[in-house]
């Protein structure tokens, strides 16, 4: 982690953790805080908190930025990495995975256990927390409230779409995936950012906020289903988790993509494996990955997506700058982690 955002993160946990006087009570509270903060806020790839201030910059002169102005994008940006936090410490519940960037969930921490769904809300708490103590006086701080609280229906839509222990592959449709990765994934991990420094730069009109969006949902959509891809053929030595799609009946990209293209033969040993999470169902179903040659259709799809994207910059970025969108592109594809 570069040394100016180390210290950035330190600084965010000592002004939230801050015992007060006036209530020693909390200081339990604030305890737990500090240690939730600490194990599950810094250990990612930080591209989502990083695009902040990446794409401010790209928008604004670094000579017209004051040092609020950076300390504040700097803040937003560790706000999304917060919510980002929240997301994965409740997915790794619901999902019940057992590793996350190379460590235990926090849910599989001796002695922390369901306590982790608390511990959840302490995260989201915090985001909103920061924002209001660093932009309440900010022209933006409406604008920002609002792009961070329009991020939970995809999870809804995940769950309801393929619930545990109930397989049903006629919800496995491509419609029905975009929509969950354009809610659960896109939305916050590839607009928000962007839109955050759109904001904070003072572009407030619609049609470019539009623009951008059609653009980063575009490649929202791509990284999960490279996300997925990774799922099943990542190594989880670089991956730093150990994929669960297919025990965990998730409408996955190359589940739907399967569905497309196999035989009703096919179809049916697929319906007696899928969302099992005995170790001999999940081999035949990545045998029939094979079988149907999804790595390499995947990576077919994966340069058709490239070249699609820089049709949609030229097309719909004509008042942005294209490094904005370009520096996203260049962090996620062909990516191995």
């Amino acid at each position: 982690m570069p040394n100016s955002l180390r210290l950035e993160f330190d600084n965010l946990i000592i002004e939230l953790t801050a015992q007060d006087i006036t209530d020693p009570a909390l200081s339990d509270a604030l305890n737990r805080l500090k240690e939730v903060l600490r194990y599950n806020a810094p250990g990612g790839k930080r591209n989502r908190g990083l695009s902040v201030i990446g794409s401010l910059r790209e928008l604004v002169p670094p000579s017209k930025l004051s040092l609020d102005e950076i300390h504040r994008a700097l803040l937003v940006g560790w706000c999304i990495e917060l919510l980002q936090a929240f997301f994965l410490v409740a997915d790794d519940i619901m999902d019940a995975s057992v590793t996350r960037r190379g460590q235990p969930c926090w849910y599989k921490k001796d002695g922390i256990g369901l306590d982790a769904i608390n511990d959840a809300f302490l995260l989201e708490g915090s985001i909103y927390r920061l924002l209001r103590r660093h932009c309440r006086g900010q022209s933006y701080y409406i604008h920002l409230l609002e792009l961070f609280t329009e991020t939970e229906l995809g999870q809804t839509l995940d769950l309801m779409t393929a619930p545990p222990h109930k397989i049903d592959l006629d919800r496995f449709t491509m419609e029905r995936y975009k929509a969950i990765v354009k809610y659960k994934t896109a939305f916050y991990s590839f607009y928000l950012p962007v839109a955050a420094a759109m904001y904070m730069a003072g572009i407030e009109n619609e049609t470019e906020h539009n623009n951008a969006k059609t653009i980063l949902l575009e490649m929202g959509e791509f990284f999960q289903i490279q996300d997925d891809y990774l799922d099943c053929y990542g190594d989880p030595a670089v991956t730093g988790k150990v994929g669960t799609d297919i025990q965990d009946n998730k409408c996955s990209w190359l589940v739907v993509k399967a569905l497309g293209i196999m035989t009703p033969e096919q179809r049916k040993g697929l319906e007696a494996c899928y969302g099992r999470s005995d170790a001999e169902s999940v081999e035949r179903v990545k045998a029939l990955y094979d079988t149907l040659e999804m790595p390499i259709r995947y990576h077919q799809h994966e340069e058709e997506s490239y070249q699609r994207l820089q049709k949609l910059i030229q097309l719909h970025a004509k008042n942005l700058p294209h490094a904005v969108f370009l520096n996203f592109a260049k962090k996620i594809y062909k990516r191995n982690k």
